[in-house]
Protein backbone atom coordinates (compact mmCIF):
# COMPACT_ATOMS: atom_id res chain seq x y z
CA UNK A 1 0.00 0.00 0.00
CA UNK A 2 2.81 2.48 1.15
CA UNK A 3 4.85 1.54 -1.81
CA UNK A 4 1.24 2.42 -4.24
CA UNK A 5 1.08 5.69 -2.61
CA UNK A 6 5.32 6.72 -3.31
CA UNK A 7 4.22 5.57 -6.88
CA UNK A 8 1.33 7.62 -7.31
CA UNK A 9 3.23 10.85 -5.44
CA UNK A 10 6.39 9.92 -7.70
CA UNK A 11 3.77 10.50 -10.70
CA UNK A 12 2.34 13.93 -9.81
CA UNK A 13 5.47 14.72 -8.97
CA UNK A 14 6.51 14.37 -12.42
CA UNK A 15 3.33 15.63 -14.01
CA UNK A 16 4.03 19.12 -12.14
CA UNK A 17 7.78 19.10 -13.30
CA UNK A 18 6.42 19.04 -16.87
CA UNK A 19 3.61 21.45 -16.01
CA UNK A 20 6.51 23.74 -14.53
CA UNK A 21 8.85 23.64 -17.65
CA UNK A 22 6.30 24.56 -19.88
CA UNK A 23 5.54 27.84 -17.92
CA UNK A 24 8.60 28.55 -17.19
CA UNK A 25 9.72 28.26 -21.43
CA UNK A 26 6.56 30.21 -22.00
CA UNK A 27 7.90 33.04 -19.13
CA UNK A 28 10.75 32.74 -20.66
CA UNK A 29 9.23 33.18 -24.69
CA UNK A 30 7.42 35.97 -23.28
CA UNK A 31 10.80 37.87 -22.05
CA UNK A 32 12.27 37.03 -25.52
CA UNK A 33 8.95 39.13 -27.00
CA UNK A 34 9.45 41.84 -24.45
CA UNK A 35 12.85 42.50 -25.56
CA UNK A 36 12.51 42.15 -29.31
CA UNK A 37 9.50 44.72 -28.53
CA UNK A 38 12.02 46.95 -26.45
CA UNK A 39 14.73 46.51 -29.09
CA UNK A 40 12.40 47.92 -32.08
CA UNK A 41 11.27 50.93 -29.90
CA UNK A 42 15.26 51.97 -29.47
CA UNK A 43 16.17 51.37 -32.85
CA UNK A 44 13.25 53.63 -34.08
CA UNK A 45 14.22 56.04 -32.18
CA UNK A 46 17.29 56.24 -33.84
CA UNK A 47 16.02 55.72 -37.18
CA UNK A 48 17.20 52.44 -38.36
CA UNK A 49 14.18 51.79 -39.54
CA UNK A 50 15.33 48.32 -40.95
CA UNK A 51 16.27 46.69 -37.69
CA UNK A 52 13.16 48.51 -36.24
CA UNK A 53 10.63 46.88 -38.59
CA UNK A 54 12.69 43.41 -38.01
CA UNK A 55 12.37 43.58 -34.19
CA UNK A 56 8.79 44.73 -34.43
CA UNK A 57 7.84 41.57 -36.40
CA UNK A 58 9.54 38.80 -34.91
CA UNK A 59 8.10 40.47 -31.20
CA UNK A 60 4.43 39.81 -32.74
CA UNK A 61 5.52 36.65 -34.16
CA UNK A 62 6.08 35.28 -30.72
CA UNK A 63 3.04 37.19 -29.25
CA UNK A 64 0.95 35.35 -31.69
CA UNK A 65 2.12 32.23 -30.90
CA UNK A 66 1.31 32.83 -27.09
CA UNK A 67 -2.10 34.52 -28.08
CA UNK A 68 -1.52 37.52 -25.91
CA UNK A 69 -4.09 39.86 -27.92
CA UNK A 70 -3.48 42.99 -26.30
CA UNK A 71 0.26 42.83 -26.74
CA UNK A 72 -0.68 41.81 -30.31
CA UNK A 73 -2.72 44.97 -31.42
CA UNK A 74 0.16 47.08 -29.84
CA UNK A 75 2.57 45.54 -32.13
CA UNK A 76 0.25 45.74 -35.24
CA UNK A 77 -0.24 49.35 -34.45
CA UNK A 78 3.39 50.23 -33.97
CA UNK A 79 4.25 48.15 -37.03
CA UNK A 80 1.33 50.68 -38.60
CA UNK A 81 3.17 53.94 -37.41
CA UNK A 82 6.64 52.92 -38.54
CA UNK A 83 5.45 51.92 -42.40
CA UNK A 84 3.41 54.78 -42.57
CA UNK A 85 5.84 57.48 -41.91
CA UNK A 86 9.06 55.73 -43.80
CA UNK A 87 9.57 55.71 -47.30
CA UNK A 88 12.49 53.55 -47.33
CA UNK A 89 10.42 50.58 -45.79
CA UNK A 90 8.97 48.52 -49.06
CA UNK A 91 5.90 47.29 -46.99
CA UNK A 92 2.06 47.50 -46.73
CA UNK A 93 1.08 49.27 -43.72
CA UNK A 94 -2.85 48.77 -44.05
CA UNK A 95 -3.01 45.45 -42.73
CA UNK A 96 -1.34 46.00 -39.48
CA UNK A 97 -3.62 48.82 -38.89
CA UNK A 98 -6.97 46.27 -40.16
CA UNK A 99 -5.42 44.07 -37.69
CA UNK A 100 -5.53 46.91 -34.75
CA UNK A 101 -8.81 47.75 -36.27
CA UNK A 102 -10.73 44.42 -35.82
CA UNK A 103 -9.99 43.82 -32.60
CA UNK A 104 -10.91 47.36 -31.49
CA UNK A 105 -14.51 46.51 -32.54
CA UNK A 106 -13.98 42.95 -31.35
CA UNK A 107 -13.16 43.49 -28.07
CA UNK A 108 -15.65 46.89 -28.34
CA UNK A 109 -12.62 49.08 -27.10
CA UNK A 110 -13.66 52.95 -27.69
CA UNK A 111 -10.27 54.44 -27.98
CA UNK A 112 -8.68 51.58 -30.01
CA UNK A 113 -11.69 52.19 -32.83
CA UNK A 114 -11.21 56.07 -32.46
CA UNK A 115 -7.68 55.38 -32.77
CA UNK A 116 -8.24 53.54 -35.98
CA UNK A 117 -9.93 56.00 -37.38
CA UNK A 118 -7.84 58.78 -37.16
CA UNK A 119 -4.89 56.49 -38.32
CA UNK A 120 -7.22 55.38 -41.67
CA UNK A 121 -7.77 59.06 -41.93
CA UNK A 122 -3.82 59.67 -42.40
CA UNK A 123 -2.96 56.45 -44.57
CA UNK A 124 -5.30 57.99 -46.73
CA UNK A 125 -4.40 61.66 -46.57
CA UNK A 126 -2.37 62.35 -49.39
CA UNK A 127 -3.33 59.72 -51.84
CA UNK A 128 -7.23 59.45 -51.33
CA UNK A 129 -8.45 62.85 -49.86
CA UNK A 130 -11.79 61.51 -50.33
CA UNK A 131 -11.66 58.62 -47.82
CA UNK A 132 -9.56 60.29 -45.50
CA UNK A 133 -12.58 62.75 -45.00
CA UNK A 134 -14.80 60.16 -43.77
CA UNK A 135 -12.56 58.59 -41.53
CA UNK A 136 -12.13 62.08 -40.02
CA UNK A 137 -16.39 62.31 -40.27
CA UNK A 138 -16.58 59.09 -38.73
CA UNK A 139 -14.29 59.99 -35.82
CA UNK A 140 -16.37 63.27 -34.97
CA UNK A 141 -19.38 61.18 -35.21
CA UNK A 142 -18.02 58.65 -32.84
CA UNK A 143 -16.17 60.37 -29.93
CA UNK A 144 -18.33 62.64 -27.61
CA UNK A 145 -14.52 64.50 -26.66
CA UNK A 146 -14.34 67.73 -27.67
CA UNK A 147 -10.78 67.62 -27.91
CA UNK A 148 -10.56 64.96 -30.16
CA UNK A 149 -12.95 66.53 -32.49
CA UNK A 150 -10.76 69.73 -32.69
CA UNK A 151 -8.23 67.57 -33.48
CA UNK A 152 -10.36 66.09 -36.72
CA UNK A 153 -11.70 69.86 -37.63
CA UNK A 154 -8.12 70.83 -37.87
CA UNK A 155 -6.94 67.86 -39.65
CA UNK A 156 -9.84 68.52 -41.97
CA UNK A 157 -8.98 71.94 -42.54
CA UNK A 158 -5.47 70.92 -43.71
CA UNK A 159 -7.31 68.80 -45.94
CA UNK A 160 -9.88 70.80 -47.62
CA UNK A 161 -6.87 73.93 -48.16
CA UNK A 162 -6.17 73.57 -51.64
CA UNK A 163 -9.26 71.94 -52.60
CA UNK A 164 -12.05 73.73 -50.72
CA UNK A 165 -10.67 77.12 -49.55
CA UNK A 166 -14.50 77.90 -48.05
CA UNK A 167 -15.17 74.70 -46.61
CA UNK A 168 -11.04 74.62 -44.99
CA UNK A 169 -12.20 78.28 -43.49
CA UNK A 170 -15.27 76.49 -42.08
CA UNK A 171 -13.02 73.26 -40.11
CA UNK A 172 -10.51 76.00 -38.81
CA UNK A 173 -13.44 78.15 -37.34
CA UNK A 174 -14.85 74.49 -35.83
CA UNK A 175 -11.55 73.88 -34.89
CA UNK A 176 -11.10 76.98 -32.63
CA UNK A 177 -14.77 76.95 -31.16
CA UNK A 178 -13.81 73.29 -29.51
CA UNK A 179 -10.31 72.93 -28.57
CA UNK A 180 -8.98 73.36 -25.02
CA UNK A 181 -8.04 77.01 -24.29
CA UNK A 182 -6.39 75.20 -21.27
CA UNK A 183 -3.85 73.17 -23.83
CA UNK A 184 -1.75 75.89 -24.89
CA UNK A 185 0.24 74.09 -27.00
CA UNK A 186 -2.83 72.97 -28.86
CA UNK A 187 -4.01 76.35 -29.13
CA UNK A 188 -0.91 78.09 -30.39
CA UNK A 189 -0.54 75.26 -33.21
CA UNK A 190 -4.25 75.99 -34.79
CA UNK A 191 -3.55 79.75 -34.69
CA UNK A 192 -0.60 78.65 -36.52
CA UNK A 193 -2.48 76.66 -39.71
CA UNK A 194 -4.72 78.87 -39.71
CA UNK A 195 -2.38 81.54 -40.58
CA UNK A 196 -0.52 79.25 -43.13
CA UNK A 197 -3.86 78.59 -44.72
CA UNK A 198 -4.40 82.73 -44.94
CA UNK A 199 -0.70 82.63 -46.29
CA UNK A 200 -1.39 80.34 -48.90
CA UNK A 201 -4.61 82.29 -49.91
CA UNK A 202 -2.84 85.33 -50.44
CA UNK A 203 -4.63 86.72 -47.35
CA UNK A 204 -1.37 88.18 -45.52
CA UNK A 205 -3.15 91.04 -43.43
CA UNK A 206 -5.63 88.25 -41.99
CA UNK A 207 -2.49 85.69 -41.50
CA UNK A 208 -0.84 88.62 -39.59
CA UNK A 209 -3.62 88.50 -37.33
CA UNK A 210 -3.60 85.23 -36.45
CA UNK A 211 -0.17 85.22 -35.93
CA UNK A 212 -0.66 88.08 -33.02
CA UNK A 213 -2.97 85.86 -31.33
CA UNK A 214 -0.18 83.14 -31.06
CA UNK A 215 1.84 85.50 -29.90
CA UNK A 216 0.09 85.88 -27.01
CA UNK A 217 -0.25 82.45 -26.06
CA UNK A 218 2.65 81.33 -23.55
CA UNK A 219 3.94 77.39 -24.67
CA UNK A 220 4.00 74.62 -22.23
CA UNK A 221 7.11 73.25 -24.13
CA UNK A 222 9.35 73.81 -26.54
CA UNK A 223 9.09 77.96 -26.71
CA UNK A 224 12.47 78.05 -28.49
CA UNK A 225 10.90 75.75 -31.49
CA UNK A 226 7.50 77.89 -31.13
CA UNK A 227 9.08 81.32 -31.83
CA UNK A 228 11.80 80.27 -34.49
CA UNK A 229 8.66 79.27 -36.45
CA UNK A 230 6.52 82.06 -35.28
CA UNK A 231 8.81 84.87 -35.99
CA UNK A 232 9.51 83.52 -39.31
CA UNK A 233 6.08 83.01 -40.42
CA UNK A 234 5.65 86.90 -39.66
CA UNK A 235 8.72 88.14 -41.17
CA UNK A 236 7.43 86.24 -44.67
CA UNK A 237 4.07 87.59 -44.39
CA UNK A 238 5.65 91.25 -43.65
CA UNK A 239 8.11 91.13 -46.57
CA UNK A 240 4.70 89.99 -48.97
CA UNK A 241 2.66 93.23 -47.68
CA UNK A 242 6.03 95.40 -48.70
CA UNK A 243 6.40 96.26 -44.93
CA UNK A 244 9.93 95.37 -45.13
CA UNK A 245 11.05 97.12 -41.70
CA UNK A 246 8.89 94.93 -39.63
CA UNK A 247 9.99 91.79 -41.84
CA UNK A 248 13.69 92.90 -40.94
CA UNK A 249 12.79 92.86 -37.17
CA UNK A 250 11.44 89.30 -37.63
CA UNK A 251 14.09 87.65 -39.32
CA UNK A 252 16.07 89.25 -36.11
CA UNK A 253 14.37 87.57 -34.13
CA UNK A 254 14.18 84.78 -36.22
CA UNK A 255 18.13 84.01 -36.18
CA UNK A 256 18.11 84.67 -32.36
CA UNK A 257 15.61 82.01 -32.08
CA UNK A 258 17.11 79.49 -34.23
CA UNK A 259 20.71 80.24 -32.60
CA UNK A 260 19.35 79.80 -29.59
CA UNK A 261 17.66 76.17 -30.19
CA UNK A 262 20.70 75.01 -31.78
CA UNK A 263 22.82 75.93 -28.76
CA UNK A 264 19.68 74.24 -26.32
CA UNK A 265 19.94 71.21 -28.99
CA UNK A 266 23.80 70.25 -28.38
CA UNK A 267 23.41 70.75 -25.24
CA UNK A 268 20.63 67.85 -24.64
CA UNK A 269 22.81 65.33 -26.69
CA UNK A 270 25.26 66.20 -24.41
CA UNK A 271 23.27 65.38 -21.48
CA UNK A 272 21.55 62.18 -22.88
CA UNK A 273 24.78 60.51 -24.18
CA UNK A 274 25.97 60.95 -19.86
CA UNK A 275 22.45 59.67 -18.74
CA UNK A 276 23.01 56.44 -21.49
CA UNK A 277 26.66 55.97 -19.76
CA UNK A 278 25.31 55.88 -16.17
CA UNK A 279 22.37 53.85 -16.99
CA UNK A 280 24.05 51.10 -18.60
CA UNK A 281 26.25 50.90 -15.75
CA UNK A 282 23.32 50.80 -13.31
CA UNK A 283 21.40 48.26 -15.71
CA UNK A 284 24.18 45.70 -15.55
CA UNK A 285 24.71 45.77 -11.81
CA UNK A 286 20.59 45.35 -11.77
CA UNK A 287 20.55 42.18 -13.86
CA UNK A 288 23.37 40.46 -11.73
CA UNK A 289 21.23 41.37 -8.97
CA UNK A 290 18.40 39.95 -10.91
CA UNK A 291 19.67 36.62 -11.77
CA UNK A 292 20.86 35.53 -8.29
CA UNK A 293 16.93 36.63 -7.38
CA UNK A 294 15.54 34.40 -9.79
CA UNK A 295 17.41 31.00 -8.67
CA UNK A 296 16.60 31.59 -4.90
CA UNK A 297 12.60 32.34 -6.31
CA UNK A 298 13.03 28.69 -8.34
CA UNK A 299 13.67 27.10 -5.51
CA UNK A 300 11.19 28.40 -3.02
CA UNK A 301 8.39 27.91 -6.03
CA UNK A 302 9.46 24.43 -6.36
CA UNK A 303 8.44 23.92 -2.70
CA UNK A 304 5.17 25.59 -2.36
CA UNK A 305 3.20 23.74 -5.64
CA UNK A 306 4.77 20.59 -4.81
CA UNK A 307 2.57 20.64 -1.22
CA UNK A 308 -0.28 22.01 -2.48
CA UNK A 309 -0.32 19.94 -6.07
CA UNK A 310 -2.13 16.83 -4.80
CA UNK A 311 -5.01 18.35 -3.27
CA UNK A 312 -5.57 20.86 -6.28
CA UNK A 313 -5.59 17.97 -8.42
CA UNK A 314 -8.20 15.88 -6.31
CA UNK A 315 -9.88 19.67 -6.36
CA UNK A 316 -9.86 20.11 -10.27
CA UNK A 317 -11.14 16.46 -11.28
CA UNK A 318 -14.10 16.67 -8.85
CA UNK A 319 -15.15 20.04 -10.02
CA UNK A 320 -14.38 19.10 -13.86
CA UNK A 321 -17.31 15.96 -13.48
CA UNK A 322 -19.50 18.59 -11.86
CA UNK A 323 -19.40 20.96 -14.34
CA UNK A 324 -19.92 18.70 -17.32
CA UNK A 325 -23.16 17.53 -15.91
CA UNK A 326 -24.01 21.34 -15.60
CA UNK A 327 -22.89 22.53 -19.17
CA UNK A 328 -24.36 19.67 -20.45
CA UNK A 329 -27.93 20.95 -19.31
CA UNK A 330 -27.39 24.44 -19.55
CA UNK A 331 -26.81 23.48 -23.37
CA UNK A 332 -29.51 21.68 -24.12
CA UNK A 333 -31.97 24.65 -22.49
CA UNK A 334 -30.39 27.50 -24.11
CA UNK A 335 -31.02 25.60 -27.83
CA UNK A 336 -34.88 25.47 -27.18
CA UNK A 337 -34.69 29.32 -26.62
CA UNK A 338 -32.25 29.85 -29.34
CA UNK A 339 -35.07 27.94 -31.83
CA UNK A 340 -37.85 30.34 -29.69
CA UNK A 341 -36.00 33.15 -30.29
CA UNK A 342 -35.54 32.15 -34.05
CA UNK A 343 -39.59 31.73 -34.71
CA UNK A 344 -40.11 34.85 -33.25
CA UNK A 345 -37.74 37.07 -35.58
CA UNK A 346 -38.89 35.64 -38.43
CA UNK A 347 -42.35 36.49 -37.60
CA UNK A 348 -41.72 40.26 -36.87
CA UNK A 349 -39.08 40.63 -40.17
CA UNK A 350 -42.37 39.59 -41.83
CA UNK A 351 -44.58 42.33 -40.31
CA UNK A 352 -41.73 45.26 -40.51
CA UNK A 353 -41.51 44.63 -44.36
CA UNK A 354 -45.13 45.03 -44.67
CA UNK A 355 -45.39 47.96 -42.56
CA UNK A 356 -41.91 49.44 -43.99
CA UNK A 357 -43.66 49.23 -47.54
CA UNK A 358 -46.70 50.92 -46.19
CA UNK A 359 -44.21 53.88 -44.63
CA UNK A 360 -42.63 54.77 -47.40
CA UNK A 361 -44.98 54.49 -50.04
CA UNK A 362 -47.14 57.30 -47.60
CA UNK A 363 -44.17 58.96 -46.69
CA UNK A 364 -43.14 59.48 -50.52
CA UNK A 365 -46.36 61.10 -51.28
CA UNK A 366 -46.15 63.52 -48.48
CA UNK A 367 -42.81 64.08 -49.17
CA UNK A 368 -43.84 65.34 -53.14
CA UNK A 369 -46.43 67.54 -51.66
CA UNK A 370 -44.16 69.44 -49.30
CA UNK A 371 -41.48 70.04 -51.46
CA UNK A 372 -43.39 70.46 -54.82
CA UNK A 373 -46.12 72.75 -53.95
CA UNK A 374 -44.33 74.48 -50.29
CA UNK A 375 -42.15 76.51 -52.05
CA UNK A 376 -44.77 77.86 -54.98
CA UNK A 377 -47.02 78.42 -52.30
CA UNK A 378 -44.29 80.59 -50.19
CA UNK A 379 -43.61 82.48 -53.09
CA UNK A 380 -47.37 82.98 -53.79
CA UNK A 381 -47.76 84.87 -50.32
CA UNK A 382 -45.21 86.80 -50.78
CA UNK A 383 -46.78 88.21 -54.05
CA UNK A 384 -50.13 88.69 -52.50
CA UNK A 385 -48.40 90.41 -49.60
CA UNK A 386 -47.26 92.99 -52.45
CA UNK A 387 -50.96 93.13 -53.88
CA UNK A 388 -51.82 94.03 -50.32
CA UNK A 389 -49.13 96.91 -50.09
CA UNK A 390 -49.62 98.21 -53.55
CA UNK A 391 -53.07 98.82 -52.79
CA UNK A 392 -52.40 101.23 -50.23
CA UNK A 393 -48.82 102.91 -51.83
CA UNK A 394 -49.20 102.13 -55.53
CA UNK A 395 -45.59 100.83 -55.98
CA UNK A 396 -45.53 98.48 -58.45
CA UNK A 397 -47.12 97.84 -61.82
CA UNK A 398 -50.75 96.43 -60.57
CA UNK A 399 -51.49 94.23 -64.04
CA UNK A 400 -48.19 92.77 -63.80
CA UNK A 401 -48.25 91.57 -59.92
CA UNK A 402 -51.76 90.01 -60.90
CA UNK A 403 -50.50 88.18 -63.85
CA UNK A 404 -47.62 86.99 -62.05
CA UNK A 405 -49.83 85.70 -59.53
CA UNK A 406 -52.27 84.05 -61.70
CA UNK A 407 -48.51 82.66 -63.33
CA UNK A 408 -48.37 80.90 -59.79
CA UNK A 409 -51.36 79.83 -59.58
CA UNK A 410 -51.12 78.29 -62.73
CA UNK A 411 -47.91 76.14 -61.71
CA UNK A 412 -49.54 74.82 -58.50
CA UNK A 413 -51.76 73.61 -60.44
CA UNK A 414 -50.03 72.04 -63.25
CA UNK A 415 -47.57 70.72 -59.96
CA UNK A 416 -50.53 68.92 -58.54
CA UNK A 417 -51.70 67.12 -61.29
CA UNK A 418 -48.34 66.23 -61.86
CA UNK A 419 -48.45 64.70 -58.29
CA UNK A 420 -51.37 62.70 -59.00
CA UNK A 421 -50.12 61.37 -62.39
CA UNK A 422 -46.48 60.52 -60.52
CA UNK A 423 -44.99 63.12 -62.76
CA UNK A 424 -42.94 64.42 -59.87
CA UNK A 425 -39.21 64.84 -61.63
CA UNK A 426 -41.07 68.27 -63.06
CA UNK A 427 -38.41 70.90 -64.53
CA UNK A 428 -35.23 69.33 -63.42
CA UNK A 429 -36.31 66.63 -65.93
CA UNK A 430 -36.35 68.55 -69.21
CA UNK A 431 -33.30 71.68 -67.98
CA UNK A 432 -31.27 70.00 -65.63
CA UNK A 433 -30.25 70.92 -62.00
CA UNK A 434 -28.60 74.10 -62.74
CA UNK A 435 -31.25 75.66 -64.78
CA UNK A 436 -34.31 74.50 -62.38
CA UNK A 437 -32.32 76.57 -59.71
CA UNK A 438 -32.05 79.57 -61.57
CA UNK A 439 -35.26 79.62 -62.93
CA UNK A 440 -36.93 78.93 -59.21
CA UNK A 441 -35.05 81.30 -57.97
CA UNK A 442 -35.50 83.74 -60.35
CA UNK A 443 -39.41 83.88 -59.56
CA UNK A 444 -38.62 84.07 -56.25
CA UNK A 445 -36.72 87.42 -56.62
CA UNK A 446 -39.41 88.81 -58.72
CA UNK A 447 -41.61 89.10 -55.93
CA UNK A 448 -39.05 91.88 -54.37
CA UNK A 449 -38.95 90.49 -51.01
CA UNK A 450 -35.38 88.59 -51.13
CA UNK A 451 -32.58 88.67 -53.49
CA UNK A 452 -31.25 85.23 -54.43
CA UNK A 453 -28.07 85.01 -56.02
CA UNK A 454 -26.79 81.55 -57.69
CA UNK A 455 -22.89 80.99 -57.97
CA UNK A 456 -21.60 77.58 -59.60
CA UNK A 457 -18.63 75.87 -60.97
CA UNK A 458 -18.15 72.70 -62.65
CA UNK A 459 -21.52 71.54 -63.62
CA UNK A 460 -21.03 71.14 -67.30
CA UNK A 461 -22.72 67.71 -67.28
CA UNK A 462 -25.85 66.96 -65.98
CA UNK A 463 -25.76 63.93 -63.01
CA UNK A 464 -27.94 60.97 -62.69
CA UNK A 465 -31.49 61.94 -62.56
CA UNK A 466 -32.83 60.91 -58.90
CA UNK A 467 -29.54 62.67 -57.32
CA UNK A 468 -30.77 65.77 -59.41
CA UNK A 469 -34.11 65.74 -58.26
CA UNK A 470 -32.93 65.58 -54.51
CA UNK A 471 -30.18 68.17 -54.66
CA UNK A 472 -33.22 70.51 -56.31
CA UNK A 473 -35.54 69.32 -53.05
CA UNK A 474 -32.80 70.21 -51.12
CA UNK A 475 -32.20 73.68 -52.25
CA UNK A 476 -35.74 74.12 -52.27
CA UNK A 477 -36.43 73.31 -48.75
CA UNK A 478 -33.43 75.54 -47.69
CA UNK A 479 -34.81 78.59 -49.48
CA UNK A 480 -38.69 77.67 -48.02
CA UNK A 481 -37.29 77.77 -44.27
CA UNK A 482 -35.71 81.10 -45.24
CA UNK A 483 -38.87 82.53 -46.89
CA UNK A 484 -40.62 81.25 -43.69
CA UNK A 485 -37.99 81.59 -40.48
CA UNK A 486 -35.39 83.86 -41.69
CA UNK A 487 -36.86 87.31 -42.25
CA UNK A 488 -33.57 87.66 -44.81
CA UNK A 489 -32.82 90.19 -47.61
CA UNK A 490 -30.51 88.33 -49.45
CA UNK A 491 -29.30 84.54 -49.89
CA UNK A 492 -25.91 83.18 -51.81
CA UNK A 493 -26.14 79.90 -53.15
CA UNK A 494 -22.79 78.15 -54.27
CA UNK A 495 -22.80 75.42 -56.11
CA UNK A 496 -19.79 73.11 -57.39
CA UNK A 497 -18.66 70.02 -58.88
CA UNK A 498 -14.91 68.93 -58.01
CA UNK A 499 -13.47 65.50 -57.77
CA UNK A 500 -16.70 63.59 -57.89
CA UNK A 501 -18.11 65.75 -55.16
CA UNK A 502 -20.83 68.32 -55.25
CA UNK A 503 -20.20 70.80 -52.27
CA UNK A 504 -23.35 73.75 -51.96
CA UNK A 505 -22.91 76.47 -49.65
CA UNK A 506 -26.17 78.10 -49.04
CA UNK A 507 -25.80 81.07 -46.83
CA UNK A 508 -28.73 84.27 -45.82
CA UNK A 509 -28.30 87.68 -44.06
CA UNK A 510 -31.09 86.69 -41.69
CA UNK A 511 -31.57 86.85 -37.82
CA UNK A 512 -30.26 83.37 -37.75
CA UNK A 513 -31.09 80.41 -34.99
CA UNK A 514 -29.89 78.40 -31.97
CA UNK A 515 -29.25 75.15 -33.39
CA UNK A 516 -29.24 73.22 -30.25
CA UNK A 517 -32.43 74.26 -29.40
CA UNK A 518 -33.69 72.98 -32.73
CA UNK A 519 -35.31 69.61 -33.29
CA UNK A 520 -34.52 67.88 -36.27
CA UNK A 521 -37.05 64.56 -35.91
CA UNK A 522 -40.25 67.38 -36.17
CA UNK A 523 -41.66 67.99 -39.46
CA UNK A 524 -39.74 67.55 -42.89
CA UNK A 525 -37.63 70.99 -42.64
CA UNK A 526 -33.67 70.27 -41.78
CA UNK A 527 -34.39 66.78 -40.38
CA UNK A 528 -35.63 66.03 -43.59
CA UNK A 529 -32.62 67.35 -45.29
CA UNK A 530 -30.05 65.68 -43.06
CA UNK A 531 -31.91 62.12 -43.24
CA UNK A 532 -31.52 62.60 -47.44
CA UNK A 533 -27.92 63.95 -47.14
CA UNK A 534 -27.49 61.05 -45.05
CA UNK A 535 -28.62 58.61 -47.16
CA UNK A 536 -26.26 59.83 -50.24
CA UNK A 537 -23.47 59.45 -47.98
CA UNK A 538 -23.10 62.88 -47.72
CA UNK A 539 -22.08 65.41 -44.98
CA UNK A 540 -24.26 68.41 -43.40
CA UNK A 541 -23.11 71.20 -41.23
CA UNK A 542 -24.99 74.18 -39.95
CA UNK A 543 -23.16 77.76 -38.70
CA UNK A 544 -25.77 79.79 -37.69
CA UNK A 545 -24.94 82.84 -35.28
CA UNK A 546 -28.25 84.87 -34.14
CA UNK A 547 -28.62 88.58 -35.94
CA UNK A 548 -25.94 87.58 -38.13
CA UNK A 549 -27.41 84.70 -40.49
CA UNK A 550 -26.71 81.43 -41.41
CA UNK A 551 -24.33 78.90 -43.44
CA UNK A 552 -25.13 75.79 -44.30
CA UNK A 553 -22.48 73.50 -45.85
CA UNK A 554 -23.27 70.28 -47.75
CA UNK A 555 -20.96 67.68 -49.69
CA UNK A 556 -22.71 64.95 -51.54
CA UNK A 557 -20.18 62.20 -53.16
CA UNK A 558 -21.33 61.32 -56.48
CA UNK A 559 -20.12 57.53 -58.34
Amino acid sequence: MLTLQKNNLQKLQIIFFLICSFSYAQKSELDIAYDYFQKAVKFDNENNHFKAYENYTKSLDIYKKLNILDSIAKCNLELFDLLNSQNDLNYDAKPFLDAYYQYGLQKKDSLKILISYFRYAEYYFDTNPKSASNFYHKAINYTPKQSSKAIAYANLALLYTQTYPDSASFYFKKNLELIDITNSNALLNSYINYANFFQKQGNYKEAIVQLKKAEEIEPTAYKLKYNKILFENFATNYKALGDYKNAYTYYEKYNIANDSLNFTAQNIAISDLDKKYQTAEKEKRILEVVAKNKEQKKLIIWTIVSLFLIGIISLLALKNSSKKRKLANQEKELEKQKNLTLLKEQELVIINAMIEGQEKERKQIAEDLHDNIGSVLATLKLHFENLKLNREKKQFDQEKLYEKTENLIDETYKKIRGIAHAKNAGVIANTGLLNAIQIMTQKISEADKIHIDVIHYGLHQRLENSLEITIFRIIQELITNVIKHAEAKNVTINISLYDNIVNIIFEDDGKGFDKNNVNFSNGMGLGSIEKRITHLNGTFEIDSTIGKGTTFVLNIPIE
